[in-house]
This record gives C-alpha cells, structure tokens and sequence, in this order.
C-alpha cells in the first residue's frame, strides 16, 4: 500500500509541489495498521489505495489522501492538531503518530464511540474525540497548530476553523464548489483540496492543490461562526 502510495505522489507531483512525502509521514503509513479500522466485512481490502464505506454514509479515505492531507499540514512532534471528521479513526491514528495531541470532532455518535474506544484500545493517549458539529471545531482546545478536515465545506471554510488556527498553522480543507450539496454518490461535484496558512500577524493565505471527492461535511449549526 505504501509503495502505491508513493508512486501517486510522485505521479502528482505539480500539483503537491514535491515529488515525495515527509518520511515521517511514510513511517506513520507503516505503523498504522488500517485493517483495524475497516468493518469486517471488508477487511480483505484494507490495503488498497481506495476510500472504503464505514457505515452511516462515511468513508476511510483513500490512504493516498490521507497521506497528502497529513503531509500538507506539516505536523510537528510539539503540535497541537484538531482533526474534523474522526470517521473511524484511521486518519486520527496517523496525526497522532506525528503530533503532542490530537483533538478529533465527529457529528455521527455511532462513528465517534467506537473510535474513541479502539483508539484507547491501541495505546494513543495523545487522542481526544468530541461528538459534536465540526464546522464549529473545539474551541475548548483552541489555537491549533494545524487543522484537518476530512470531509468537503460546502462553499466556504467554516470561518470557526479558521478563526482557531494558530499563527503560523495549517488548515487542509476539501472545499466543494458546486451548485447544491453533495449527495450519495457524491459524484459530478466541484471539489478542490485547499491548504490555508495563517502568518503571524493573522494574514490569511489560501493554496488550491488538486481536485477531489469527499463525503460533505454535515453541519448541524446554522451560523458555523458562532
């Protein structure tokens, strides 16, 4: 997996803007044993580089975007990271592989449970999981060093994420810039992967990456502001 992996990086190289990955992140890769995070039924191809349907319309991503998403957000080992969207907790696990703690949101109390319990059960005491709306983030924790949200803003980056990057962090975003909101199959929707960076005196800057299918994000507030 991770050599396939790999080679699609290398493959979208002028789109990244580098024609391989943090090895950090590829030990990550390694470590992580993503059968663990799979239902049963579809273990036998957990190791293939394509997203895999978790229940309750989610997906794990496809682990080459897991991998670009945690290279983009540059994480440190002193980092403080919130992740939006902790589906089964795959991508959780890999941020907590590189990061001080992770702060994970979840809307789907079914996903958000369970991950907590196997991400104990697997010895990442670096995790913290709130079911909640992640368009609002988790303030309580706030500013964060890097955030990344593994499901599609429709329109607009929640401006609460934005607002709860620290100077000089990274926010990984799919923004979704279609006429109405994705739904089941997600397909002929507008996405683009989007890297926002916040310099020290708060100035906003914003790096399309590449086209790209994610589930929407489900927001329950009407004002993600507030």
């Amino acid at each position: 997996m991770v050599a396939e992996i790999e080679a699609e990086v290398a493959s979208t190289r002028k789109w990244l803007g580098k024609p391989r990955l943090d090895p950090r992140v590829v030990a990550a890769l390694t470590k992580v044993r993503r059968h663990r995070f799979v239902p049963a039924i579809n273990k036998r191809h957990a190791y293939e580089n394509r997203p895999q349907p978790i229940g309750h319309g989610q997906t794990i991503s496809q682990p080459y975007m897991v991998a670009i998403m945690t290279d983009l957000a540059d994480i440190q080992p002193d980092d403080r990271v919130l992740e939006i969207g902790t589906g089964c907790g795959y991508q959780t696990a890999i941020l907590a592989e590189l990061a001080a703690q992770v702060y994970s949101v979840e809307i789907v109390p079914e996903l958000a449970n369970p991950a907590a319990a196997r991400l104990r059960d697997m010895g990442y005491a670096n995790v913290e999981i709130m079911c909640g709306d992640g368009a609002l983030g988790w303030a309580g924790h706030a500013p964060y060093n890097a955030i990344v949200v593994t499901a599609a803003a429709w329109q607009r980056i929640p401006p609460a994420l934005i607002a709860q990057l620290a100077p000089g962090g990274r926010l990984v975003v799919p923004v979704d810039r279609s006429t109405s909101v994705a739904r089941f199959p997600y397909l002929d929707q507008d996405q683009e992967l989007m890297v926002v960076t916040k310099d020290k005196e708060g100035r906003i800057a914003e790096r399309n990456v590449l086209p790209v299918a994610f589930v929407p994000l489900v927001e329950r507030s009407a004002d993600p502001a507030a």
